[in-house]
């Protein structure tokens, strides 16, 4: 259990919670996506990738997960090794390489998913849904004024625009997701019940 503290401002105060929850979310993250032999940064790579239009070169992962490309390269090479991700050369300028999940990360990726979001919604549901909407506008907030310290003003419009976008595709693929494990799930069910 982290340490309570109790300041007189409650700049330092937010602060320190901000920086508390981010690490403990991560924390549990880590825990639910290595039960299906991910770690947090692979299972981004691949949400990242199945989510990004059309084919996917690691700078494009970069830019989706806000990282380094540098950082993300490692990762990927990780993968890689792993045999979780394959790259592939463009055919028309072989300088340009792309990625592409294997079917191993497809079967941790599913479940992972899946899971992952069961720990959002456990997280999540202290709050009900107006203090969700109210949580969601102050980190916008703090979001933005991130982007306006490192002078990334522009990117704030266009992170928003495809927002929209990527949390939708998100949540369909989510739902989608969870439906086809409750079905995987009754299946199993089913034979089991037959073998006894």
């Amino acid at each position: 259990m982290p340490i309570k503290f109790e300041f007189e401002s409650p700049d330092k105060g937010a602060w320190v919670l901000l920086r508390q929850t981010y690490t403990l979310v991560l924390k549990c993250e880590d825990r639910v996506f290595s039960e299906h032999g991910l770690t947090t940064e692979q299972h981004a790579v691949l949400m990242a990738i199945k989510h990004i239009d059309g084919p996917v070169r690691p700078t494009d992962v970069a830019r989706w997960l806000d990282r380094s490309v540098n950082s993300v390269s490692m990762i990927i090479d990780r993968m890689v090794k792993a045999g979780l991700v394959r790259r592939v050369r463009d055919r028309k300028d072989r300088r340009t390489v792309f990625l592409n999940i294997t079917s191993k990360a497809e079967k941790a990726y599913v479940p992972a998913t899946v899971a992952g979001w069961g720990l959002i919604q456990e997280i999540l549901s202290p709050l009900v849904n107006e203090d969700k909407l109210t949580l969601i506008r102050l980190l916008e907030t703090l979001r933005d004024k991130t982007y306006d310290y490192l002078g990334s003003e522009g990117l704030v419009e266009e992170v928003r625009r495809k927002e929209t976008g990527n949390i939708a595709r998100f949540m369909k693929q989510a739902a989608k997701q969870k439906s086809l494990s409750a079905l995987e799930t009754k299946r199993q069910g089913g034979k089991k019940k037959k073998a006894i």
